[in-house]
């Protein structure tokens, strides 16, 4: 029931405001694609298959004349292992501009969360007090709230973003509606790129970034169990009893690898050594 509501409410999010008579097959195909390049194939694939069963019931309800999703392309979903290196996450950084998606992209590879996690944030999730972004739930894919430590560029970002009191939102052109320019943003950055480097990058979308961090904070030496507990994955040591006492004990950790991890970024950026500081045991 999560992941429907998620499909409906977030994936599906920028159709809301349209009638139901502006929702044509070209409409959902776009958004479909909107939603890969986002978050891949397989997220696409189960945002369309919800959405064609929503248009099912309310024909035999009789609140929807036809289904629009029909014959709209389901993508091929083959496991995606790719991984960028530190160039290419250099690269993308120095290419982002200031702007809604540059900053989004920035925290994505600063912090490892999912892309929606990120787009969607609002104020009050955010703690400078405390230094942590707290994602309530209902809003991460596990159903579990999450904490993610604020490190110094991650806090640079989020307190240089405009706050005017009629709006919770960090991105996106209207109040209430997350950042949703992910396709066009996406487009304008690879031709940035290759405009830049005199040649693009091997083919690579949003989500690779999540993948990507993952794997090079253990090539900085970072334990597989914070790395797992910065990412909100659920195993053996996050679960039951265990996972609440281990909440408050990785805390510290996570901080400090997130502190590292920002480091390295930074050095990778300003193409200088990494200030590497120890981690603890």
């Amino acid at each position: 029931m999560r992941e429907l509501r998620r499909h409906l409410e977030v994936n599906a999010k920028p159709l809301h405001a349209l009638p139901l008579t502006q929702i044509d097959r070209d409409v959902i195909a776009r958004r479909l694609d909107a939603v890969a390049k986002a978050s891949g194939s397989v997220t696409s694939n189960r945002t369309r298959a919800t959405l064609s069963a929503m248009y099912a019931w309310g024909m035999r309800e009789g609140r929807a004349a036809e289904n629009p999703v029909l014959h709209t392309n389901k993508r091929n979903e083959k496991s995606r292992d790719r991984v960028l290196s530190d160039a290419e996450l250099c690269t993308i950084w120095r290419a982002l501009g200031n702007d809604d998606y540059g900053d989004i992209i920035r925290l994505l590879i600063l912090t490892a969360q999912r892309a929606n996690e990120i787009a969607g944030l609002s104020w009050p999730e955010i703690d400078f007090e405390r230094g942590v972004i707290s994602l309530p739930g209902s809003r991460v894919k596990n159903g579990r709230a999450h904490e993610i430590p604020l490190a110094r560029t991650t806090r640079a970002i989020l307190q240089a973003r405009p706050r005017t009191e009629d709006r919770t939102l960090l991105f996106g052109l209207r109040e209430g509606r997350p950042y949703n320019g992910w396709h066009v943003s996406k487009i304008r950055l690879d031709r940035k790129i290759a405009e830049a480097t005199g040649a693009p990058l091997e083919a690579w979308v949003v989500h690779d970034i999540r993948r990507s961090v993952a794997t090079r904070m253990a090539d900085i030496g970072i334990a597989p169990h914070i790395i797992e507990s910065l990412l909100n994955h659920v195993s053996g040591h996050k679960g039951g009893i265990a996972g609440i006492y281990n909440r408050a004990l990785y805390s510290a950790e996570k901080a400090q690898a997130l502190s590292r991890w920002d480091e390295h970024i930074s050095a990778l950026v300003e193409s200088r050594p990494a200030k590497v500081t120890a981690l603890r045991a």
